[in-house]
């Protein structure tokens, strides 16, 4: 059965009773945040949970002539915002968080149905997002100094991490003096996007939040005069099209793009530390921009990789996360749901059958636990774990990140080898290295174009301090994190550092 804690309709009650205004009149539709309130339901667009394929409503579509005035009325909010003392700003961010926090728990549940995150996840993404954010809070003052606002920031971001990516980078830039539009993910994350921003309003952030086809959208939110920067997280094609764009532009840019993170294994032996990272790199059904999906590994080591990786995936659950035996159980404790929809499933599908056909030979095929879904289910959007050795060139995946549970392993006969081939995608977020001998590790990754580059250990985006970015085509724009992130959304004296078209100026420690 569903759990009674997580049952969406109970769920959306909690969220009219939270949040009202994002409803329409009628309660059964939802609004946009422009011109500082929440109207214009715009072209309404089902919206279908990977959870089960499920109706959970309608996307509130908005059409590019409605999209630019939520622009402009978000670009007139910036100058008042910007004089506004930094004290005040601190107050009405740190009122956010704390009218943010009751309703952490409610936000979780909604992303899983939303996104398809077991509790756990959905409950770290906007808990996270509450904690970075109030680091910045309480440290501000010393990163940002005599730096000035740049106006109005405009954020296009995937649905993966919606609290911890997207919300917090728009609460940091508020509390940085600028005015900000956000597009809600197409994708999902819309219902608990709309909850948190209707909460920020209240506190008097100039904060805008509107829905919309990227293609349609894209002059307004990325192009427009009166947007002085934008912060975009998403695919690289996307990505390239808005980098092409953008360096014709006096504007400030952040675009985080895909890339394939590696992970390269040589004169190891610890597998019992490399089982628990590979069962830590499942995480979210491996739909996050840091996720490890190639390893490059060692060939004479080719069998003790395979038996680790066999024994550790193979006791993955992968299920329905709102599921129970009874009313007061516990959620289950899964590796990961559903992707976020059925048709990323099957591109994940296609990308597979490609590999096959072109060569590449299976080493895994996981199967789904009948006992972990609710009979007659709708189960598009799940697959189970995929691996793949032997990816030849010529198949797509053996250049494209898939974003979804699928492995493909290369196996190497040299260090040279193993670096070119982690190299494989022109640049990457981040990447590992796994080895006894720590000089050897140590100076492969420095050969790795990757902006964080673990030894023996995954890294990720971080939290708080840690600054982020990627080099190659993964990254474009200023970095963020830590002072990082107010400096690129704010103007001073101190050079701006970053991956640009003409130069790449990177931190002294990453």
């Amino acid at each position: 059965m569903i759990s009674p804690q997580v049952e969406f309709g109970f769920l959306l009650q909690q969220t009219k009773s939270v949040a009202p205004e994002i409803f329409t009149a009628d309660g059964n539709g939802f609004l946009n945040l422009m011109e500082g309130r929440w109207q214009e339901p715009g072209k309404p667009r089902e919206f279908i949970s990977p959870i089960d394929g499920t109706q959970l409503g309608w996307l509130p579509m908005l059409n590019d002539e409605t999209a630019l005035r939520a622009v402009q009325a978000a670009k007139a909010e910036a100058a008042a915002w910007a004089n506004t003392d930094l004290d005040e700003r601190k107050r009405r961010v740190q009122d956010c968080l704390t009218q943010l926090q009751p309703h952490v728990e409610l936000v979780g549940k909604l992303l899983m149905w939303e996104i398809g995150k077991t509790y756990k996840l959905g409950f770290t993404d906007i808990d996270r997002a509450i904690d970075g954010v109030q680091w910045y809070v309480d440290n501000i003052e010393g990163m940002l100094g005599k730096r000035t606002p740049l106006g109005l920031v405009s954020n296009i971001a995937s649905w993966n991490y919606p609290m911890s990516v997207l919300l917090h980078a728009v609460l940091v830039q508020a509390l940085c003096g600028n005015a900000v539009i956000a597009k809600t993910p197409t994708d999902g994350g819309f219902i608990s996007l709309s909850l948190t921003f209707a909460i920020a309003r209240r506190c008097g952030l100039p904060v805008t939040l509107v829905s919309g086809s990227g293609g349609e959208l894209s002059d307004v939110l990325v192009r427009n005069d009166a947007v002085d920067c934008l912060s975009f997280v998403g695919g690289r094609y996307n990505g390239r099209n808005i980098a092409d764009a953008l360096a014709q532009q006096d504007k400030r840019y952040m675009l985080e793009m895909e890339g394939v993170n590696t992970y390269g294994i040589w004169d190891y032996s610890d597998w019992d530390g490399m089982a628990q990272q590979l069962k830590k790199g499942y995480d979210y059904g491996k739909q996050r921009c840091t996720a490890y999906v190639r390893f490059v590994v060692e060939r004479r080591l080719f069998p003790q990789f395979l038996e680790t990786y066999w024994n550790t995936i193979r006791d993955l659950k992968i299920g329905n996360p709102t599921l129970v035996d009874a009313p007061g159980d516990a959620l289950p404790d899964l590796a990961f749901g559903p992707v976020i929809n059925a048709r990323q499933a099957q591109d994940l599908d296609r990308l597979y059958q490609d590999a096959l056909k072109t060569g590449a030979t299976p080493i895994y095929e996981g199967q789904l636990d009948d006992s972990l879904f609710l009979p007659g289910q709708d189960r598009s959007a799940y697959r189970a774990p995929r691996a793949l050795v032997n990816l030849p060139r010529q198949s797509e995946l053996y250049f494209k990140e898939p974003f979804g549970p699928i492995d493909s392993i290369v196996l190497v006969d040299r260090v040279e080898e193993l670096v070119g081939e982690m190299n494989i995608s022109n640049g990457a977020l981040v990447a590992a290295i796994a080895s006894d001998d720590a000089k050897l590790a140590a100076r492969t990754a420095k050969e790795v174009r990757a902006f964080k580059v673990g030894l023996n250990q995954l890294r990720s985006r971080g939290d708080r301090a840690e600054v982020f970015g990627g080099l190659g085509e993964s990254w474009k724009g200023a970095f963020v994190g830590g002072a990082l992130l107010v400096e690129a959304v704010t103007e001073g004296e101190k050079a701006i550092l970053g991956n640009f078209e003409d130069s790449i100026l990177l931190p002294e420690n990453i």
